[in-house]
């Protein structure tokens, strides 16, 4: 019997086509193989889409092998981790599979750091992460990608005899921060390449992130401009259904709500006794798991009256037109790139057809596709 093909090529997007500082999130929400990714960046690659960005759970979601996959079927799409964290591997793993992605991609590959989400970090054991902690991982893999031997190191991030590739290595790898507070900007700007910021920040605070990021890049004595900024912008149009909508927008700030709304809260200057209501309803203090991944349509539409409409706002909704408008708007904000999150390539392509007839002239050629800008 002749095995099926798992996967056709599509045509590439043509020169005036492509899109390098637009990105989407592969394997958006709950999905049910690991092998959608397959399809997603091969249909990302023909609409254009500049940066494929992988988020990593505990569950057949694992980074590397993602990262792997998208790299093996994509020439021209680059590659983020946003993000993985650095105490889940040892410092040599990690620095292994960054070297090994970014030979196999020529390039392309970044690898992202996050500071992990505290409930699942106790839940699982796992040590909270410190500022200087990454900062001083960020430094260790700077130093063995070029080929350095680190010896008897003993930093924020540990204590470790030996770190080496050897001598043959002499590489750049961008790394990339998914970044929220004011000391997480601050350590974007000043040792990372790129920063992605979070999902429903309004556009003062999406301003006002990347001035803090760029500040933090001058006064380390960097260009400003060669830190790339990512705005993380849902992109949830009309032609979706109803019920897909509601997880994609409601689902998903209740689910943030659920992880660190003091935080979403403080970042947004928003009113903190919303938050306080939607804790204390009855369905939100006893629901099991992420709203987003297991509530219902009925649960999903009572969640939706605990939630103004002004905090689900921060989004590109509405018609293909209006969702381009919205997603421009990112970039008028001092954005360098979006992510148009949420949703698979498939499911953007009516906005990315929109987006192709506003996008201003000339902006974005000749930009590498790497999103930290190497």
């Amino acid at each position: 019997m002749v095995a099926a093909a798992r996967y056709v090529r599509p045509m590439p997007a043509s020169p005036a086509s492509k899109h390098p500082r637009l990105g989407f999130y592969t394997l958006a929400g709950a999905p049910e193989s690991p092998r959608d990714l397959v399809d997603e960046v091969l249909e990302a690659e023909r609409l254009g889409l500049g940066t494929a960005f992988i988020s990593e759970r505990f569950n057949i979601k694992e980074a590397a092998t993602l990262s792997g996959a998208a790299g093996a079927v994509s020439n021209e799409i680059g590659i983020a981790t946003a993000a993985t964290n650095h105490n889940t591997r040892h410092p040599m793993v990690t620095a292994a599979y960054a070297m090994t992605m970014h030979r196999l991609t020529e390039g392309l590959f970044s690898l992202g750091l996050g500071r992990g989400i505290s409930p699942m970090f106790d839940a699982y054991g796992l040590p909270h992460i410190k500022t200087a902690q990454i900062e001083d991982f960020v430094g260790l893999m700077r130093r063995i990608w070029r080929g350095e031997i680190v010896v008897a190191h003993d930093g924020p991030v540990g204590k470790y005899p030996l770190l080496t590739m050897g001598p043959d290595y002499d590489e750049h790898i961008p790394m990339t921060f998914t970044a929220f507070g004011p000391n997480s900007l601050a350590l974007g700007g000043r040792a990372f390449d790129a920063v992605v910021l979070h999902t429903f920040f309004t556009d003062e605070t999406t301003a006002r992130c990347v001035q803090s990021v760029k500040r933090a890049a001058e006064e380390a004595g960097r260009d400003p401009s060669s830190v790339r900024v990512w705005s993380c912008f849902a992109t949830i149009g009309d032609h979706l259904p109803e019920a897909v909508r509601l997880k994609k927008t409601v689902g998903r700030m209740a689910t943030y709500l659920q992880a660190y709304g003091d935080l979403m809260v403080k970042t947004n200057d928003w009113d903190p006794e919303v938050l306080r209501r939607f804790r204390e309803d009855p369905l939100v203090a006893g629901f099991r798991g992420a709203l987003d991944t297991t509530g219902t349509t009925e649960e999903l539409e009572h969640v939706a009256s605990l939630i103004p409409d002004a905090w689900l706002a921060p989004a590109a909704t509405g018609s293909a037109e209006a969702c381009a408008a919205k997603v421009q708007g990112q970039f008028d904000l001092g954005c360098d790139g979006v992510i148009l999150h949420g949703a698979s390539p498939r499911e953007l392509e009516p906005v990315i057809a929109a987006y192709r007839k506003v996008r201003p002239a000339g902006r974005f050629d000749g930009l590498a596709a790497n999103p930290g800008g190497a």
